[in-house]
Formats: structure tokens, C-alpha cells, sequence
């Protein structure tokens, strides 16, 4: 790759206020978060912007953000405002007539919920409002674009754009959404040389998360736009991948066995401390979010997994004791189905973002910025809904690009669930009734996005890309992979039930300082609930496992189908690309 100097330039003022950045950059991560240093480091771009406009001359990369959403108006809402926020105070590109002139907005919304839409079109006009260029993408629109296409195009398409009709357009899948907002952005700007895509998740914020010894922290602490438009000056990169903070990326399917470790870590610190002394919770951890500590099955992914129990980190204020902590890490123990890691939170680390960039092989579909170019890889398998396809279309895009598919440090804040209700305000998979959470639709959506994944790896190692494979090489590879992903998530399942077991017999002690006190009832009960809960997801009768044996025929069709299918689609879609005015 060319250099990763950071923005290097002949114009001699410009360069000095680079030079000062750099500085007070260097000055605010030297021993963690300076945060007194914020506003300074905030304000140096602004006047950065201000040299840059002086001379007259801008030809930096202009920024549509690309945010797919389903009935999510209070997290759509959020995310916006931190966008705004970050345009405020970074001032990348600059204004002119009280507009940004290189941060748009492109809202593709797959709601169902008629409040919702409304919503969402108001929060598209409140922005525009704001100076921010917000284009919404409705289910109208989205039938017209498709309507442009011929019947048989629509049909043989149907494996990336769906089969959704017309009276039920909505909930088509957030990858089949994704495709169909390429669609449009190539209509809109395929042939913008200075533009690049940024597609992120409702869920989340242009904040990054660092944990301080006063406790946690969302702070606006990285230019992105400044950041990546360095990247994409400086290198060949045609597509970069960055991660999230915070909430973790992955389901609570693959999350469950080092939780439940936490849990009873927990419960095993109060049982010693008697709940009387001051809380002891309050401890910051060094880990980072490289670590992928949150997943059940690092090790599939070339992550060391250390097997030790995470402390939890208290996230009271005031005077308070271990047992307040007990009562309200209770409480938060239901977000965890809704895909929140209590005790393994991601946080940032500080590395320059143009010094870190490094080749990548895995799409993080909430945090992926390419060229129109790229606009060719489409999300693949997305009729099947499967977790696990920023992996999978990481893989083909390493597969063609090598080292122009790149990672860096750029991650956004990710935020699972609404604050006031500790719920995530729509999401596929999830079936919540009373005090009942049931994880089977995801978790099935998990496995066996998992077999795709590791199927795909091993075909595209084959060829799959570069010439016709045999169905019978297709099949019994996914075959193979599938038969390893069973016995993987069966031995995962064993352990699981022995922590459960494990959890109930310290929970319900009749020894144990919170089952001799009427305080701490309810707490005991949001314990209890907890337990039913992951007993019935992941337990010895687990739905979500039967589901996972019983279902293999169609999903193997279906698996099997898709990927021989897979290189047609590819050819397809780039000829649709190309016609489409």
C-alpha cells in the first residue's frame, strides 16, 4: 500500500494545524482518556476546516451514510443525533448556507409498524432541517426501484433482492435491505469517484466507548470522516471494515457459556462478601475489544480464548453496597437476550487509525466503508436470513481484493437496547412474552450461519469464485461442515447445562445472605427468571437445539441451493448494475 503518512499536503498552514492534531492526539490518549483534552483536539479540526476552505480548493471524499432501519425510531433517532453531533464538532467538509457539504444521509427503512414509518420520514426531514442532506428510502420507493427490473430478472434475482410482495414488503431482512439500498446508491452515485459509502446499524453511535478509572465513558474521540478520508487518499483500499464498542456484535447464541462463567463468578464474589461491606465492583478491566472475549467460539475465528471468568463492573454512583450491586446487576440480567454483555463490554483502544490499518476478511455490515465500485458485492444468501453474512461476504471480497479490503481502527458505539426499557426496539429472532424470552428463530439463524460461513471458506479455497464446482462438492462440503458445527455447539451445550445446574444450586442456597433476607426478593427473583430463561434456551430440553437437528433438510437445501446458485448471482448482478439508468 502507498503511505500512511496522515494527510499530508504542500500547503504550509494546513500542514502545520495537521502537525498539531497530531499533537494534542498523541497528548490525549498517552495514559488512557485525557478527557479535559476533548474540546482542544475537537476545536483543531475545526480550525483545520476553516485553513482548508480559505484556500478554495476541497477535493476530499464526500461521506452517504447508509443506515438500514425496521421499526427502530428512538435508536434511529440517537444514531442521527450523534452523526449531527459529529459534523458539529469535528466540522468535517465545512457548511455553506447552514448545510454540510460532504456528510449526507441515505435512511433505508424495512418497517412495518405505520407509526413508525411516519416517524422515521419525520426524523429524515428533522435532519435535512438541520443541515444534514437526509434522503428517505421507503417501501414505495423500494417497489419502484424493483419494478424497474424485468419479471425475469426479479425472479432469478430472488436470492439477493427476496420474494417479498407487495402487500407484505416489510421485515424483508436487513440483508435483503442492504441489497436493494445498493441498487439505488448505484443509480444515485455509481459513477462518483469522490464519494465514499459508509453503511452502519441503527443501533449505533459515532461515539467510542473507553473505560475509565470514574467509570465508563461515550465520548466523540475520532474524527471518523477526517480518518477514512486519509485512508482512502493514502491507500488503494476499495473497501475498510472497522468494528463496534460497547454492546457486542454477536448474538446471545453464542454468548451464553461465558456469561453464565460471570454469572456465577458473581454470585460466588457476594456469597464471600456477605452483602454488608461497600460495593467492590467498581474495578476497571484492561481488556479491549480486540479480544472477541464476548463469543462463545473465538477459536473459530482465530482468537485465543483464555477460559477465566470476567468481574462484573458496577455501574452505580454514590455510596453503596455489594448488595445494592447484587439488586442491580439483577435487574440487568434480561438485556442480556436482547443482546447485551453485562460483564464482557468492548472498549476502545487507542491506535492511530490510519497507522492501523491492516488487510481484513470479515465485514462488519454496521461498520463498512467502500467505494461505488464495490457496490458489486452484494450481501450474499440473503433470502435465507442467516446471521454471520458480513463474514461471509468478507471472505469473497479477501478472496478477489486481497489487500484492498482493509481493517481499521475506527469502531462506533454499539448499543443493543433502549435505556428505559432494556429492550431492543425491534428485532427478528426474538420471541418475548411476559418473562419468557425465547431464542430459538436467532439461534437457529446463528448455527447455521455458521455452517455457511465455513462452507463458503472452504469452496471459495476450491475455486467456487473462479469456476464451476460440482453440486456434489457443494453439498458434501457443506455436509462436512455441518456435521463439525453440530458436534462443536453439542460439546457447547454440555457445558452449558453443567453451568446451569452450577448456577441454580448457588442461587437457591438456603445459606446464602440474599435467600435470608425479604430486601433482596425481587432480586432473587430477576435471578431466578434469568435462570428459567437460559434454562429453556440452552437448557438439557432446549428447544432452540432440537430445532437446529430437526430442521437440517430444508436448511440443506436451502445452503446448498444458494451456493450453487452463488457464481450466476454474481454475473447477474453486476449486468443489473451496469443496465439499471
Amino acid at each position: 500500500m502507498p503511505s500512511r503518512t496522515i494527510g499530508r499536503t504542500d500547503n504550509p498552514d494546513i500542514a502545520a494545524q495537521q502537525a498539531t492534531i497530531a499533537a494534542i492526539e498523541k497528548a490525549l490518549w498517552r495514559d488512557g482518556l485525557n478527557e479535559a483534552l476533548l474540546p482542544d483536539y475537537q476545536a483543531a479540526y475545526r480550525e483545520l476546516e476553516r485553513r482548508i476552505a480559505a484556500r478554495g480548493e476541497d477535493r476530499r471524499y464526500r461521506f452517504v451514510i447508509v443506515v438500514p432501519v425496521a421499526d427502530r425510531p428512538r435508536h434511529l433517532q440517537s444514531c442521527l443525533d450523534s452523526l449531527l453531533e459529529l459534523c458539529r464538532l469535528f466540522g468535517y467538509g465545512g457548511q455553506r448556507d447552514g448545510r454540510y457539504l460532504k456528510v449526507a444521509v441515505f435512511i433505508a427503512d424495512d418497517s412495518r409498524d405505520e407509526a413508525n414509518i411516519s416517524a422515521h420520514r419525520e426524523i429524515a426531514s428533522q435532519f435535512s432541517g438541520q443541515g444534514l442532506d437526509t434522503l428517505y428510502f421507503g417501501l414505495r420507493e423500494q417497489i419502484e426501484l424493483l419494478d424497474s427490473l424485468s419479471a425475469d430478472e426479479r425472479e432469478r434475482l430472488a436470492g439477493i433482492l427476496g420474494k417479498a410482495t407487495r402487500e407484505s414488503f416489510a421485515h424483508k431482512g436487513s440483508a435483503v435491505m442492504r441489497n436493494i439500498a445498493f441498487l439505488k446508491l448505484n443509480a444515485l452515485f455509481g459513477n462518483d469517484d469522490r464519494l465514499l459509502f459508509h453503511a452502519i446499524d441503527s443501533d449505533q453511535e459515532f461515539k467510542i466507548k473507553v473505560g475509565t478509572a470514574a467509570g465508563d465513558k461515550a465520548v466523540y474521540g475520532l474524527s471518523f470522516f477526517h480518518a477514512l478520508d486519509a485512508i482512502f487518499s493514502q491507500t488503494d483500499a476499495l473497501a475498510l471494515t472497522g468494528k463496534v464498542v460497547g454492546d457486542p456484535p454477536v448474538s446471545p447464541a453464542v454468548m451464553a457459556s461465558n456469561f453464565l462463567d460471570d454469572v456465577i463468578d458473581f454470585l460466588r464474589q457476594m456469597a464471600a462478601s456477605g452483602g454488608h461491606g461497600p460495593c467492590g465492583h467498581h474495578r476497571a478491566e484492561s481488556r479491549h475489544e480486540g479480544e472477541a472475549a464476548y463469543h462463545d467460539m473465538a477459536d473459530l475465528f482465530g482468537f485465543k480464548m483464555t477460559g477465566e471468568a470476567y468481574r462484573y463492573r458496577c455501574t452505580l454512583t454514590g455510596a453503596h453496597s455489594d448488595a445494592d450491586c447484587f439488586d442491580h446487576f439483577a435487574h440487568r440480567l434480561k438485556r442480556f437476550f436482547y443482546g447485551e454483555h453485562p460483564t464482557r463490554i468492548s472498549y476502545y483502544r487507542y491506535a492511530g487509525a490510519v497507522e492501523s490499518v491492516q488487510p481484513a476478511r470479515t465485514v462488519y455490515t454496521g461498520n463498512y466503508v467502500f467505494r461505488p465500485e464495490a457496490l458489486r458485492y452484494f450481501i450474499p444468501f440473503a433470502d435465507l436470513r442467516l446471521r454471520m453474512l458480513g463474514p461471509s461476504l468478507g471472505r469473497v471480497i479477501r478472496s478477489e481484493i486481497g489487500g484492498r479490503f482493509v481493517a481499521a481502527n475506527l469502531p462506533m458505539l454499539h448499543k443493543r437496547t433502549v435505556e428505559e426499557t432494556g429492550r431492543s426496539e425491534f428485532r427478528p429472532g426474538i420471541d418475548a412474552r411476559a418473562e419468557a424470552i425465547e431464542l430459538c428463530g436467532e439461534f437457529e439463524r446463528q448455527f447455521y450461519g455458521d455452517v455457511m460461513l465455513f462452507a463458503l471458506e472452504r469452496l471459495t479455497a476450491m475455486g467456487l469464485l473462479q469456476q464451476a464446482l460440482a453440486d456434489s462438492v457443494i453439498a458434501g462440503t457443506v455436509e462436512t461442515v455441518h456435521s463439525e458445527m453440530l458436534e462443536k455447539y453439542a460439546a457447547k451445550h454440555r457445558a452449558i447445562v453443567a453451568k446451569l445446574e452450577q448456577l441454580d444450586r448457588l442461587l437457591h442456597g438456603p445459606d446464602q445472605w440474599w435467600n435470608q433476607t425479604p430486601a433482596q426478593a425481587k432480586a432473587v427473583g430477576e435471578f431466578a427468571d434469568f435462570s428459567a430463561n437460559m434454562e429453556h434456551n440452552f437448557g438439557a430440553d432446549s428447544p432452540c437445539y432440537a430445532h437446529i437437528r430437526d430442521h437440517w433438510p430444508r436448511w440443506r437445501a436451502g445452503l446448498v441451493r444458494a451456493l450453487v446458485d452463488y457464481p450466476q448471482d454474481r454475473l447477474l448482478w453486476a449486468a443489473v448494475l451496469a443496465a439499471l439508468p
